[in-house]
């Protein structure tokens, strides 16, 4: 699906979309619990139908119904081998639920498609492998495991993915022995394995952190039901609005999004305030404003926020000056190589923006051209072009913009029919 879009967003108010990150793990906790959960979740996305998908296949009772899931648990899989799971292009899902899998001694074959085979498990592989597992060669799909996971030590880099440790945090707590984690190096998107921790002690689950990042985790406890939950609203996506916001006049208001989310991607709002843009919150309606201010070019370390990196580079282009991101190279394994992804796109639509190693650097123009460009098969390059067109004098065309129901499912109707612009779908010839 190629959209084209004639006129950019006009401003307005819009409430955010249920959190993917927050979905996941919710809905992974209450498919572990006691008994059986109701998550609040208005919207869905490819990602986490794919965990629920997942979940149903290992034997829980997940239902839709109106705004969110009722979860009955796994009180006993009743079969053992043989399961197959389809990822999609999830790579949370693969990440947390291989050794959830690992845990539940369970005989599964792992179905992916994209990318996401060759994106990166090698040192959770290796530690699993090396605790009891047994799995097939990496890099091809499906992706089998089979044995029953130990407790004991396990190490893990800190810099190439928190959903390591993330799933091992899922997992342990279900087997007989204690356990310890221990990351080396640096920690990167630490608030999401904050988020993690959050999820499990809202389900009863106790987990020690010591210094230098070693987490202790006690074996044999139970996931106890807190009933009801709700999956906070996203700042991942939320962030493409708010930008939006911030490069144009009429300015953008955020509703639903929790103000201290342990999410991440919360950081758009000092980022965006480091720009230059106006910010300001209702913390009695859970919303944020964002509008246009004299913007300037600032540097970026991206080491526990990559995910915002498209969009930041987007408000980079029109900057004042140089904006230099950094510690951005996890965005090379992602659905697309992002780094190379980023910078073709905004190229493509007159930016001035060129690739490092690690991250981007961006002089600001005053406007962009327009063009066409392409989604990469990637959510947030095709959200990213849409929210450009805000700055372009020409009109945008975003090929193969269907790439956005991985998260975002009703993003250009939002586009359209809440926040006031205008785009439709071309004809692919």
């Amino acid at each position: 699906m190629d959209i084209k879009i004639i006129k950019p967003i006009q401003g307005g108010i819009i409430k955010a979309i249920a959190s993917k990150s927050h979905a996941h793990r919710l809905l992974i906790c209450a498919a572990l619990a006691n008994s059986e959960t109701f998550i609040v979740c208005p919207e869905l996305s490819e990602d986490i139908n794919a965990t629920a998908d997942c979940l149903k296949a290992l034997g829980a009772v997940v239902r839709y119904e109106s705004d969110g899931f009722f979860v009955t648990p796994l009180v006993r899989c009743e079969q053992k081998e043989n399961l197959v799971l389809n990822c999609g292009e999830s790579g949370s899902t693969l990440r947390f639920l291989l050794p959830v899998c690992g845990a539940l001694g369970l005989g599964v074959s792992f179905h992916m498609s994209g990318r996401l085979p060759m994106r990166p498990i090698t040192a959770l592989y290796d530690e699993m492998a090396s605790h009891g597992c047994i799995l097939s060669e990496q890099g091809v799909s499906p992706l089998s495991c089979t044995g029953q996971l130990k407790s004991g030590e396990y190490v893990l880099p800190g810099n190439i993915s928190s959903q390591y440790i993330s799933g091992l945090l899922f997992a342990l707590p279900l087997i007989s022995g204690d356990s310890l984690i221990r990351v080396n190096g640096i920690l990167e998107s630490r608030p999401y394995v904050d988020m993690t921790l959050d999820v499990l002690r809202l389900f009863g689950v106790s987990i020690f952190e010591e210094d230098n990042q070693v987490f202790r985790i006690a074996g044999g406890q139970e996931f106890r039901s807190p009933k009801t939950v709700t999956a906070e609203g996203d700042w991942s996506n939320a962030a493409f609005w708010l930008s939006a916001g911030a490069v144009s006049e009429s300015g953008v208001t955020c509703t639903g999004l929790n103000i201290n989310s342990r999410q991440g991607d919360r950081a758009i709002i000092d980022l965006l305030i480091r720009f230059g843009a106006n910010v300001s919150y209702d913390y009695t309606e859970n919303s944020v404003t964002v509008s246009s201010g004299k913007l300037r070019g600032i540097e970026i370390d991206a080491g526990d926020t990559p995910d915002l990196v498209p969009v930041l580079a987007a408000v980079a282009a029109v900057a004042e000056g140089t904006t230099i991101i950094r510690n951005a190279g996890r965005l090379r394994i992602k659905e697309s190589d992002r780094l190379y992804a980023t910078a073709a796109c905004l190229s493509d639509l007159g930016a001035d923006i060129k690739e490092t190693d690690d991250g981007l650097i961006i002089v600001g123009k005053k406007s962009l051209s327009g063009g066409e460009t392409e989604s990469f098969n990637d959510h947030r390059i095709a959200m990213t072009a849409a929210i450009v067109s805000t700055v372009c004098t020409g009109a945008v065309l975003i090929k193969n913009a269907e790439a956005v129901n991985k998260s975002y499912p009703v993003f250009f109707k939002d586009f359209n029919a809440v926040l006031g612009g205008s785009c439709i779908v071309c004809e692919v010839i």
